[in-house]
């Protein structure tokens, strides 16, 4: 077994897609642990917060009329002429990896315990050695045709400071309403709607003293994990679907271990969108956005291997925890398979909890009758008198519902 790390640079990320046609950053074979460095593609909301004097941060986000650092930050081309940027926005989040792993091959189970994560320090001489994050009310959100006060529509950046002197919390430092802001190429964004845009600081109006009596827990987690998808070269990380992603589940923080079925040779697993905070459904369309450092080991487990276990028959992202296991059901199982050639697009034309309450209790049926030998009609009992639904999120297109089942039902005096 081997230990190392993977820090944050322009070499070692990759901006808004799960890729198999990157070059991986990074070779482990399984039983291999790794410390992974991640960034929030949110630390521009405050540079001087969250990436001023961070040599890592610095280099991945340095964007100007001459240089930008990272080109590519989305699943879409880069050569232009270009609306928004290149990639064109779609899929959003920084990703670092991928990491192969030796041996990996499609059918293959690849196991990912999360054995710590950490946030990672404001290096700005005024803020050094305090931890920030940002939370965005944004026009991707559930809620945004839903408000009732003006100025309707708006968008709402609220930066948050986590405290980890005791039981971690965040709390608010100030907010704004998002006001147009133009890029380094002279591109003008009205709405975010490109990663990575710099907030110039003296068009917005800090609002301050909010949320004065809330102390949010902290719970942290990385919001985007898992392998590259068989079905195109990028694709984009909005969307969660077979091979894992933009799952936005907080219980996927430390002690956790994912389960991801493997689709190309050397599983090519990614992670990034780190959050310090999020409740089930990330209604407002992101979580407390702040950059984390994660220990990871990588476990894989061939196919030959599989039956008689917890994985038998697995081809979905499973968690398990000590205390239970989750399942996660989309609009659709395999999104890339289901719409076609425009599937990164169409999905967000079809999104449906309905859908993915149905995914999630397919899921766990199968997981209750294959692994632990219940009939259908013992598994819906169970599942109606035993198991927890719940709505993931509903701000990621592919929308998502989780099923979990506790252990010590399984345990009989």
């Amino acid at each position: 077994m081997k230990h190392v790390t993977l820090p944050v640079s322009p070499k070692t990320v990759h901006w808004g897609y799960f890729s198999k046609a990157v070059a991986p950053a990074l070779t482990l074979r399984s039983g291999d642990r790794a410390t992974i460095e991640t960034l929030t593609h949110h630390a521009n909301d405050d540079y001087e917060r969250m990436i001023q004097g961070d040599p890592g941060a610095e280099s991945v986000f340095q964007w100007t009329r001459e240089h930008k650092a990272v080109a590519r930050r989305g699943s879409g081309p880069v050569e232009g002429p270009f609306i928004r940027g290149a990639g064109e926005g779609i899929g959003v989040h920084l990703l670092t990896g991928p990491v192969a792993i030796e041996g990996a091959e499609p059918g293959d189970i690849l196991e990912v315990r999360i054995l710590d994560v950490r946030p990672r320090p404001s290096c700005s001489a005024c803020h050094a050695g305090r931890c920030f994050g940002s939370n965005v009310a944004a026009n991707w959100g559930f809620h945004y045709h839903d408000l009732i006060e003006e100025p309707k529509p708006r968008e709402v950046v609220t930066i948050f400071e986590l405290d980890t002197s005791g039981e971690p919390y965040a709390k608010a430092v100030y907010n704004y309403v998002w006001t147009p802001q133009t890029d380094p190429d002279g591109i003008v964004h009205p709405t975010i709607d490109y990663p990575g845009v710099r907030v110039d600081h003296a068009t917005i109006r800090k609002r301050e003293n909010i949320l004065s009596s809330v102390k949010v827990p902290a719970r942290l987690h990385f919001g985007t994990m898992g392998l590259a998808p068989s079905e195109a070269d990028f694709v984009s990380s909005i969307p969660p679907s077979y091979t894992g992603g933009n799952i936005d589940d907080w219980r996927i923080g430390k002690g956790a271990r994912m389960f991801y079925p493997v689709a190309v040779s050397g599983a090519y697993f990614s992670v990034g969108d780190p959050h310090a905070a999020q409740g089930d459904s990330e209604l407002g369309g992101t979580a407390i956005e702040t950059s984390l450092t994660g220990d990871f080991e990588f476990i894989l487990h061939k196919k030959a291997d599989l039956a008689g276990t917890n994985l038998e028959g697995l081809d979905h992202p499973m968690l398990e925890t000590d205390h239970a296991w989750s399942f996660y059901g989309f609009t659709y199982p395999n999104y890339l398979a289901a719409l076609g050639a425009d599937a990164q697009t169409e999905i967000a034309n079809h999104s449906s909890l309905d859908r993915a309450m149905r995914d999630a209790f397919r899921k766990l049926r199968r997981f209750l009758m294959t692994v632990h030998g219940l009939s259908e009609d013992e598994a819906i009992s169970l599942l109606s008198v035993g198991a927890d639904f719940g709505v993931t999120q509903v701000v990621d297109a592919n929308w998502g519902v989780h099923g979990t089942i506790r252990k010590n039902i399984f345990r009989c005096d």
